[in-house]
């Protein structure tokens, strides 16, 4: 999907964001206790970086459900919003105890155990706690009592621990490791790649990742409705019923479902890659469309079976495709890319596919002539998916860490760290989801495979 214009890091909306304040520096001094955003119309914000949190999109705009929520709560009372990323759940709540911040919007689980320490604020959305394990895991640990013959690694203070120690005190033999280093997303990454046996993680984040991640497999769930949910500093209970009042009235419901919408709804159509649907496709769509993939050729250079298969990752070869985040068409242009590369009406299929290939081959040729092929389209294409900025954040990455950033073979490895909390705060973009120009790459070159010798 292509999208809009990019902001400046320094102007997020109406928002403040100091990013570079993280971890335990971040939580050391004790400040004076905060004014209430009521006297000084600013709402301070401790989150952290992660797809179901905040984060800068490919095009640098700041997204996120909790970003979304948060600053359509402080725009209601005319407040702009200050945030603050921590690397870590337990660096969020630090910064709670200390008083640090007004309010936390992390992703955070309602606990007995932090609600007997903090403010409780309204939840937002019910979660389901879940086993993920790779698809080829045999045996599938499906009962609580079949865990302890499985690996677990969790990330370290999440409501998982708790959970697992729970467990453990049901069934002998379970036994796990925190891993303070790593995000969930990471981890959930690694049970892909078969690094580790499982992980624990909220079903919306699992929702999200297995698009990116078809192996990972849901072995069982370990909790029933739990709830996602804001939190204050103790003794905030002002603050906390203005925001339950403001959760609980029409403009929060209609908060709430553009959250559900804009990030959720749509993931569970996602057609996960079927050599089947693909070839059925090829026959029945492909023909059509085959003159238009060869003129953009003509005009662009970029190859013709390569915009197919861009085209098929994007919208199936649909040109009336349209999601719910507002692109549309067959190469799922947003209204903004799509009037800046001179095209009016998104589901006409030979514009769209003319401004899809104008746009990859703009990607490619802003990539330095001394990269080889064919990593120099892998990386176009990386960049067409994820923005240029958080690869230009890849390649600088790879060269500090001795690797070579006109390989592909190298920032398949890199990319991912962009999600990785140990090197993602150094970047100047910050958070993306590097994993999934990764596997988006991987799908497009799949297709092109099958779908090449119908150009032949």
């Amino acid at each position: 999907m292509l999208g809009s214009v990019i902001l400046p890091l320094a102007i997020i909306v109406t928002t403040g964001c100091s990013q570079g304040n993280s971890g335990s520096d971040a939580v050391a001094e004790q400040p004076e206790p905060l004014a209430t955003p009521a006297q000084t119309g600013v709402l301070e914000v401790a989150t952290r970086n992660g797809s179901t949190t905040y984060y800068l999109d490919r095009h640098e705009n700041p997204t996120g459900p909790e970003y979304s929520l948060i600053s359509q709560f402080a725009a209601s009372k005319g407040w702009t919003v200050n945030w603050t990323m921590y690397d870590s759940t337990a660096a969020v709540l630090k910064a709670l105890e200390s008083g640090k911040t007004h309010m936390a919007a992390a992703g955070l689980t309602h606990l007995p155990s932090r609600s007997q320490k903090f403010t409780r604020g309204p939840a937002h959305t019910e979660i389901t706690e879940q086993l993920v394990c790779h698809r080829e895991m045999r045996p599938m640990p499906r009962l609580p009592e079949s865990i302890s013959s499985v690996n677990i690694t969790v990330t370290a203070d999440s409501s998982y621990v708790e959970t697992l120690n729970r467990l453990a005190s049901i069934h002998e033999g379970i036994t796990f490791t925190e891993d303070d280093s790593k995000t969930t997303e990471v981890l959930l990454s690694d049970v892909a790649r078969q690094a580790i046996d499982c992980t624990v993680a909220d079903s919306n984040i699992v929702q999200v990742m297995r698009r990116h991640f078809p192996h990972l497999e849901v072995a069982m769930n370990l909790s029933q409705g739990n709830n996602l949910g804001w939190y204050l500093p103790a003794g905030s209970d002002e603050l906390a019923g203005t925001a339950q009042e403001w959760m609980n009235s029409p403009e929060g419901d209609k908060a709430m479902d553009y959250v559900e919408s804009h990030y959720y709804a749509y993931i569970g159509e996602f057609d996960f890659v079927d050599l089947r649907a693909l070839n059925r496709r090829i026959n029945d769509r492909l023909p059509g469309l085959i003159g238009q993939f060869s003129e953009a050729e003509t005009t662009t250079g970029m190859p013709a079976d390569l915009l197919a298969a861009l085209a098929y990752q994007e919208s199936h070869w649909d040109p009336s495709a349209i999601s719910p985040t507002g692109v549309r068409g067959i190469m799922m242009l947003t209204r903004r890319t799509a009037e800046s590369l001179g095209v009016m009406d998104r589901l006409d299929p030979v514009a769209a596919i003319d401004a899809g290939a104008r746009y990859l081959a703009d990607r490619h040729r802003r990539l330095p002539d001394t990269i080889p092929e064919p990593d120099r389209t892998f990386l176009a294409l990386a960049s067409y998916n994820i923005g240029r900025g958080h690869l230009l954040d890849a390649r600088q990455l790879a060269r500090e860490l001795g690797k070579n950033p006109d390989s592909w073979d190298d920032m398949k490895e890199v990319l991912p760290l962009k999600a990785d909390k140990r090197y993602y705060p150094n970047t100047r973009y910050g958070y993306a989801r590097g994993y999934e120009p990764v596997h988006y790459v991987q799908r497009i070159r799949n297709y092109r495979d099958v779908i090449s010798s119908a150009f032949d």
